[in-house]
């Protein structure tokens, strides 16, 4: 199952809701609507600096992960963006896919 990185910060409202559920609350939303997608949550982390969360999620496909993205960016509570990560595997058999390229200008 493709797995994906969603890294998010809270609005101000967002970090009233933090505030009022709890950190615990938001681990448990964040995986019922993973779960209700087919996917699971493999990591959910709070952090300081240009992001308040990071989570790696295993989602069946990117029209799912869209949905994560556009769901939660669409509550007002949230700004998030969506990193598809590749395994070392996957890395191996792309370099070993062959085909010409020519770059612009070339």
């Amino acid at each position: 199952m493709p797995k994906y990185l969603v890294r998010a910060t809270y609005t101000a409202d967002g970090v009233k809701g933090v505030l009022r559920e709890g950190g615990t609350a938001r681990v448990d939303a964040v995986r019922n609507m993973i779960t209700r997608l087919g996917g699971e949550v493999e990591s959910f982390y709070f952090a300081f600096g240009d992001y308040d969360v990071y989570v790696v999620v295993d989602l069946p496909d990117n029209v799912s992960a869209a949905s994560v993205g556009l769901t939660i960016t669409g509550s007002g509570a949230v700004r998030s963006d969506t990193v598809v990560l590749l395994t070392p595997g996957e890395v191996d058999e792309a370099v070993a896919k062959e085909f010409e390229y020519r770059p612009p200008g070339g």
